[in-house]
């Protein structure tokens, strides 16, 4: 009865034997994750954005108390 019952389960909570993520999914989150890490980095070493938190911690620096 237990094992007709651990079946049963499975299959309702989809539950199979594969249990965790493979190797490739490991590489494949990883690459992506390298990626957005990459383009992250480029957009806030921009000049831009290197601009624009000058101008605010400036402002911030020369409100007066």
């Amino acid at each position: 009865m237990r094992i007709i019952w651990f079946r049963v389960r499975t299959v309702l909570c989809g539950r199979g034997s594969d249990a965790g993520m493979s190797t490739s999914e490991y590489a494949m989150g990883t690459i992506a994750a390298c990626a957005f890490a990459a383009v992250l980095y480029k957009v806030v070493t921009s000049d831009v954005v290197a601009t624009a938190l000058q101008s605010t911690i400036g402002k911030a620096l020369d409100v007066p108390f």
